[in-house]
């Protein structure tokens, strides 16, 4: 009987959170889970034959920890779902410079470190209205929405956030996440499951459930699908879990907005087959890992 360890975190607070569908899934198969927080001590990782990152939503927080946990995790021979390496890679938002290199189009972007008021207008008179976030940040923590002439108490704000030189990306806002919404493809083993559509709330701009935004299942257009195809294609990995999102573009196009790789929430009660598709990858991956020596 497999035995694996799902990551969470210690306060699941308002997080919405569907993993225990697969869970369920799981334990119907005959497999042993748990769902352990990254952040606890003394954990003896070889209890598993596996561990998946699933709901570590708080590792921005305290990135050098969370990665230190999932080096243990390695160093102790278990195998890790997604790999260290990788996730080290993706919690750094920078990795859609590299994925650009590597021909995905993205939303354009200007990287920085430390905000003022001062230059936070330069940002808007350059972009227009744009967004501003942390190259380490997720769940849309210290994310900003600016619009073409913002007050000083906004700027004041958001530079505060960023006065110690903290690094930070900012976008031009892509109108269409209001209207058409943010499309979301998951893949499994490079394969793709299932989709949904983010939209956010009226008078926000943020697509996250915790911030009101409307989640819905959907069958991609074929132009989102062959786009998102297209990203994990070039990005030439083929991950236990993996998200991207694509946002449409004032001129039609597709463009990337986040590839997900480190705890996709993978809305499980969207699509019935997807707990089932996760569990089929799953114990394909650990088939191959247990099959191959470490």
């Amino acid at each position: 009987m497999p035995r694996v360890c799902l990551l969470t975190l210690e306060d699941r607070g308002d997080y919405v959170i569907d993993d225990a569908l697969a869970v369920d899934e799981l334990r119907r198969r005959g497999w042993s889970v748990d769902e352990v927080p990254w952040s606890r001590a003394d954990v003896d990782w070889r209890a598993w034959d596996a561990v998946v990152v699933r709901t570590t939503w708080d590792y921005q927080k305290r990135l050098d920890d969370f990665l230190a946990t999932l080096s243990r995790i390695e160093s102790a021979g278990v195998p890790l779902a997604n790999p260290a390496a990788l996730i080290a890679w993706n919690a750094r938002k920078t990795y859609l410079r590299d994925l650009a290199d590597r021909g995905v189009p993205i939303v354009p972007t200007r990287w920085g470190h430390g905000l003022t008021r001062a230059s936070l207008r330069a940002l808007c008179d350059a972009l227009g209205p744009c967004v501003v976030k942390p190259v380490v940040s997720a769940n849309a923590d210290n994310t900003w929405r600016l619009g073409r002439d913002p007050d000083d108490a906004l700027l004041d704000t958001v530079a505060r956030a960023y006065a110690d030189g903290l690094a930070y990306m900012a976008q031009p806002f892509v109108d269409a996440v209001l209207t058409e919404g943010e499309h979301s493809v998951f893949f499994f083993l490079g394969e793709a499951s299932h989709a949904v559509v983010k939209v956010p709330r009226a008078g926000d701009f943020r697509v996250q459930e915790e911030h009101g935004g409307d989640i819905r299942p959907t069958a991609p257009p074929d132009d989102v699908a062959r786009a998102a195809a297209r990203v994990m294609a070039l990005w030439g990995e083929r991950p236990l879990q993996a998200r991207v999102d694509l946002v449409r573009l004032a001129d039609g196009s597709l463009a990337l907005m986040e590839l997900e790789a480190i705890e996709p929430s993978l809305y499980f009660r969207a699509h019935p087959e997807s707990a089932a598709r996760f569990a089929d990858a799953l114990a394909r991956w650990l088939d191959h890992k247990v099959s191959s020596p470490r």
